[in-house]
Parts: structure tokens; C-alpha cells; sequence
């Protein structure tokens, strides 16, 4: 374009050409000058689709409340209230009842990146698992000890637990939690923020961090990793079950990894499928897209964007026992 004004300063005046240059040169600075994140982030902002949510056995239902977030906004949110168990998959099993179960008899157990089956031979040779001699949760006819009342459930569940429940396998069941419930605030449209928060923060150091990381499509809370090493170092051991998830008196059933169970929606573009919101409103999707391909270009919250989901996070892999790692947007305080 400057060259061409360029050709039209032959044919007129030098002070002319010179405020049409000056005026050329205002604008592409100030094009310049807002960072391409910025531009993204103004353009695709996907709201929470409160119809992507299974109610229908009643387990949910969703409200819309006013809300203030944790950069001063006033909005509206969703209020989700949630039965803590899940409508859409079956819950359990969790542990297996003898030494020659298969894995159908068990859950899963997240080690070090790898997810393992809950069988009767993976209960047998825990001792040589962790290299501890110490592990033997079975007994001489190969009967595995596993808690059976919910008073044993929260003794097991307590971190002071004591010898009684040494090399037990902890089994919390849905009929410890018929009367709990989950609420749950999300706003309804996310607000982006330049600096997130890092779950690794904690509640203080300046930001009160919650510690859920988000909800899943049929209400059920994706829940900050599962404390494996104070699990174990009781000798004691609380698997997921297929699903992801296990049961505590206080939580009610919620998920640790995500192993393809809950609700989905599919994308149109061979995207992952979505499978719940963050805290912040922004979606959580499936790591994997229909390809088996993993995003390669997520921050270090696990979110990246697009022009169809806008900013959103993909899960960490199930074996990490994590989900995403901190919140790029604002989220009720």
C-alpha cells in the first residue's frame, strides 16, 4: 500500500503524501500491537451447554444463579447439584474376592504412569510389585481382605489408620452415599485470564485455588489426584474401578483418571470428545482425538485453543492420575 501512495505523490502535493503515509503507519502499529493470544482469546468464547449434561435418571439437576469469579466479574453461573453417583455407567468393582479372580472382578490402580488391572494376581503379588515383603492381603486359602461396613470404609479411608486395616483392600459401595449431594458453581460463559492459576499453588499464597478440577457430563467430580503414596504407605489399597472413580463417605463417588465411561460428546472434526467443564467454564476434552492423536501444543495447564472450542483443556493421560493442572479462567468464588 505504501508503494502505491508512493505512485500517487507524483500527481499531488508533498504535504499530501506525507499525512497518508503518517496515517498508514498509525494503523499497522496499532494492528501490531495486540498480541495474537489476545486476538484468539476475543474471538471464540464457547459457553457452557448446560444440555451436554446427563439428568436423566435425576441425579442432576442445574440451576442458574448471579456469581461473582476471583477477578471481580458479576455474572451468571450454572449451579449444579449432583447425587454423587453416576447415572450413566455402572460403579465398581473394586476389589476382587480371591487370588484367581480375573479382571472383570476388579478395578484399576494407577502406578507411575501406567494403569494396572485390580486382578487376583496383581493382589498376590504386590510384595513383589513394591518390592516389600510387607504386602500380603490374602490368606492361606487365597481369600483376599477387603473392608465390608461403611464403619470399616471411613476407618480405612482415615489418614491415622492403624494397624487394624493393614493389608486390606478398601471398598466403599454407592449405598454408603445415598443421602450425600454435591453443589457444584461454574459460570456460564468463561472469562479468560492472561496469568491463570497453577493447582500446584494451593489455597494460599495470593489465590484461593480450588481443589476440584472440574465436573464431568454426568455430574460427577474430576478430583484432584488420589493421595497414592499415603494410600500405600498404610499398606493398604483403594482401586478405581474401570471407570476412574471410587467411593469416600465425604465426596461420594468421583473420578481420579479418565478412561472413556461418562458421557461424551463427540466432535464433528475428529476432535477429542468432550467429557465435562472446568471450574473456570472452559471444556474439558478426551486427550485422544478420533485419530488416536494427543494435542502437542497445550500450556501448562493443559489447555490450548481453536476456533471452534475457543480456549479448552484436554485430560492428562489416565496413568498420571491427574485431569488438567490449573485454571486459565476465572471461576466462582
Amino acid at each position: 500500500m505504501i508503494v502505491h501512495l508512493l505512485k500517487i505523490c507524483k500527481y499531488n502535493t508533498f504535504f499530501l503524501c506525507i499525512g497518508l503515509l503518517n496515517f498508514i503507519s498509525c494503523s499497522t502499529d496499532s494492528t501490531t500491537s495486540e498480541s495474537e493470544e489476545d486476538m484468539v482469546e476475543d474471538r471464540v468464547v464457547v459457553n457452557v451447554d448446560s444440555s451436554f449434561f446427563y439428568t436423566g435418571d435425576g441425579g442432576v439437576t442445574i440451576t442458574t444463579i448471579p456469581c461473582t469469579l476471583s477477578d471481580g466479574t458479576e455474572t451468571d453461573c450454572y449451579q449444579i447439584v449432583t447425587s454423587s453417583t453416576a447415572g450413566d455407567h455402572e460403579m465398581g468393582p473394586w476389589c476382587p474376592n480371591t487370588i484367581t479372580d480375573n479382571a472383570d472382578a476388579g478395578g484399576i490402580w494407577l502406578e507411575g504412569g501406567e494403569v494396572y488391572d485390580v486382578d487376583g494376581s496383581f493382589i498376590e503379588n504386590m510384595a513383589e510389585f513394591y518390592n516389600d515383603a510387607t504386602w500380603k492381603m490374602y490368606d492361606d486359602e487365597g481369600n483376599i481382605f477387603i473392608t465390608e461396613t461403611e464403619e470399616d470404609c471411613i476407618n480405612a479411608a482415615n489418614p491415622n489408620v492403624g494397624d487394624a486395616y493393614e493389608n486390606f483392600c478398601v471398598e466403599c459401595i454407592p449405598s454408603y452415599i445415598t443421602n450425600l449431594s454435591q453443589t457444584w458453581v461454574i459460570p456460564i460463559s468463561p472469562v479468560y485470564q492472561n496469568t491463570g492459576v497453577s493447582f500446584a499453588t494451593g489455597p494460599g499464597d495470593g489465590a484461593n485455588v480450588p481443589s476440584t478440577r472440574g465436573i464431568a457430563l454426568n455430574g460427577i467430580e474430576f478430583s484432584a489426584p488420589a493421595p497414592t503414596s499415603n494410600i500405600l504407605s498404610a499398606y493398604t489399597l483403594a482401586p478405581f474401578d474401570d471407570a476412574g472413580g471410587h467411593i469416600n463417605v465425604n465426596q461420594g463417588y468421583h473420578y481420579h483418571a479418565a478412561t472413556g465411561y461418562s458421557t461424551k460428546v463427540e466432535q464433528e472434526d475428529s476432535h477429542a470428545a468432550l467429557i465435562g467443564y472446568a471450574l473456570d467454564g472452559y471444556g474439558i476434552y478426551e486427550l485422544l482425538d478420533s485419530n488416536g492423536d494427543s494435542p502437542t501444543d497445550l500450556d501448562e495447564f493443559r489447555g490450548h485453543t481453536d476456533d471452534v472450542r475457543g480456549y479448552h483443556y484436554h485430560v492428562d493421560s489416565a496413568g498420571n492420575n491427574n485431569f488438567i493442572n490449573g485454571l486459565r479462567g476465572a471461576y466462582a468464588l
